[in-house]
């Protein structure tokens, strides 16, 4: 891994989409309403392919008791645990709207429970929400259920619970270990605490364990993130997700607590990243991708071998591609050619649930050259290649033709040994898999479009 040095990820590493979606979440537009959704639904009850296709299934459960300065998720942070039963009689009517366009019983191979911190939940309310849900949908054995755990939130037992309710996979939000950096973003937990969870969770038999870091955190320093990360090996989780921290207090305002001046230089940014990469990677982890790293006898270094890895708003999967619906406010989900988001505020979402509509707000409906560059663009993020053959016959075009600029940039990322191209199709480089965003946003026709609006506003 030392071959990913600081120059190149100072070069190459550079800001853009996750693409857990294309076109991205940025792109949906007021226009897409609840009757387009509704339409989305009703094609898939009566089409003979998608309803044959597994769903997945995510909820979003904003509540947090107290504020992590980093964050930028949607939340609500509160006191009051009496607001969690009410939000649940909302999921519930949320599910009876998809349960009378989709039919009942429809098979679900994926869960996630997200948040805001789902383990605010009391134990019964989550046991009423897993009841509720497997009422109206059929949980194929052998799926993936996950949730989200704050370590603060639960013990062994609630573990146990979790473990009853059929979730196999958790997913502890950790961040950094180091005690300074945890008070100075308002997320205090001991280390010993999370080493005690991870120990249990693996005697309940969880499938799989996720721990999330955050690098370019306030007070933190290359030499303090070497010390999380030893301790991240020795605890040695089935998976691990590295996200850059981003600073935007104009746009997020709990950000707006965390001092500047506390913060790494970018320099010192492009150095974690780079220890990161290589400590990891020397204790045995297989880089899946875009901030992504699992042990290699994990369900996702397999699909990453066996070319089956998937993409989707969760991150990587080894599901495959299907429905997904989202349920509580601020979700977001797709149907057929269509994505959807629920509304942001919990008075909005609340107000359209009680009127008898659905709380989508904004969506978009994807066009024929949408759905193609999304095949192109996961191809390169999931499988890392791409045959041209493939994308002709499926889409019925002259691939080199329809991307006729884009194979253009395509060359000079060759030059610069990201890519390898050929008569057959396009490979990315071991090197270019650490920078595959960057690949993968030669296709993103809404970002060219935007480059080429700033060149041409330049230009008069």
């Amino acid at each position: 891994m030392s071959d990913i040095t600081p120059e190149l990820l100072t070069r190459f590493d550079v800001p853009g989409p996750r693409y857990t979606s294309y076109p991205t979440a940025d792109r949906f537009v007021d226009a897409f309403v609840e009757a387009d959704y509704v339409q989305a639904l009703d094609q898939r009850r009566s089409g003979r392919v998608g309803k044959q296709l597994p769903l997945s299934l995510y909820v979003h459960i904003p509540f947090c008791e107290s504020l992590c300065y980093y964050c930028a998720c949607n939340k609500i942070i509160t006191k009051h645990k009496e607001r969690s039963a009410d939000y649940l009689r909302y999921l519930s009517k949320e599910v009876e709207l998809h349960v009378r366009h989709l039919g009942p019983g429809q098979t679900v191979s994926q869960l996630h429970l997200g948040g805001g911190t789902p383990t605010f939940m009391s134990d019964d309310e989550l046991r009423q929400l897993m009841t509720m849900l497997r009422h109206n949908f059929n949980f194929v054995p052998g799926g993936e259920y996950s949730v989200e755990v704050d370590p603060r939130t639960v013990d062994e037992n609630r573990l146990a619970m979790l473990a009853d309710l059929g979730f196999n996979r958790l997913s502890f939000g950790v961040q950094d270990f180091d005690p300074a950096v945890q008070k100075a973003v308002h997320r205090v937990q001991p280390a010993e605490q999370v080493f005690q969870l991870v120990e249990a969770a693996r005697r309940l038999g969880f499938e799989s364990v996720n721990l999330d870091l955050i690098y370019g955190l306030p007070l933190q320093t290359p030499e303090s993130f070497d010390r999380t990360l030893f301790q991240v090996n020795r605890l040695r989780p089935d998976r691990i997700a590295l996200y850059a921290y981003a600073h935007l207090p104009e746009r997020f305002k709990p950000q707006r607590r965390i001092h500047a001046e506390d913060l790494p230089t970018g320099s010192d940014k492009v150095v974690m990243l780079s220890r990161s990469l290589d400590s990891l990677t020397d204790a045995g982890y297989v880089y899946i991708g875009m901030d992504h790293f699992a042990l290699p006898e994990d369900t996702l270094a397999v699909a990453k071998r066996q070319g089956r890895l998937h993409r989707n708003f969760q991150g990587y999967s080894t599901q495959a591609d299907c429905d997904l619906i989202a349920l509580g406010v601020s979700s977001i989900g797709r149907i057929g050619t269509t994505y959807s988001q629920n509304a942001k505020t919990m008075e909005e979402y609340v107000d359209l649930l009680d009127q008898g509509h659905f709380p989508v707000v904004r969506g978009l409906a994807l066009t024929r050259d949408d759905l193609m560059r999304r095949s192109v663009i996961m191809a390169l993020m999931c499988q890392g290649h791409l045959q041209y053959e493939a994308i002709n016959l499926a889409w019925l075009i002259d691939f080199k033709t329809y991307f006729c600029k884009e194979m253009g940039q395509l060359e000079e990322l060759q030059a610069q040994g990201l890519v390898q191209l050929n008569e057959a199709g396009i490979q990315v480089t071991p090197m270019g898999w650490f920078f595959v965003r960057g690949v993968a946003m030669v296709f993103d026709r809404y970002i060219q479009s935007d480059r080429s609006r700033s060149r041409y506003s330049k230009i008069i």
